[in-house]
């Protein structure tokens, strides 16, 4: 069976390099999932997590916002970060998750508002990361 290769580059590093089946990604469109032999592609992707797979394991990251490139063999992510689950702290997710629910209501500025939405984001994209790795421990 045919693989990709994914790589997710990110400005500090090259955080992944790995043969893999499949890669679920979110776009600006919406999620997107590119398999093996896929048409060329130049995409926005958006804050949030990336699943891809080999054979039945699937593991998870997530990213900051970027771009996605593929030709159908190789799929290259450019993103601002690239994180796995065993850097996020569960307690500190929580209360930032809290904190910028808070924040956000007192929030007076359109700067302070759009700081607080992006931390926001950030808490949430973490919160799903999370429960993935949750999700797939108790399976």
């Amino acid at each position: 069976m045919a693989k990709l290769k994914l790589i997710i580059i990110t400005p500090k590093n090259i955080a992944l390099e790995k043969e893999i089946d499949g890669v679920t990604l979110p776009s600006s469109e919406g999620e997107m999932t590119i398999l093996p032999r896929h048409i060329n592609l130049f995409a926005l992707l958006e804050e949030g997590v990336v699943h891809y797979w080999t054979g039945e394991d699937g593991e998870y990251l997530a990213i900051g916002g970027g771009y996605v490139e593929t030709d159908g063999e190789e799929v290259k992510l450019l993103v601002s970060k690239a994180y796995g689950q065993e850097a996020i702290d569960i307690e500190q997710t929580q209360e930032a998750l809290v904190d910028a629910k808070e924040r956000m209501k007192s929030a007076k500025s359109e700067d302070a508002r759009k700081e607080v939405s992006s931390l926001l984001r950030r808490s949430i994209v973490d919160s799903k990361l999370l429960k993935k790795k949750r999700r797939q421990s108790s399976m």
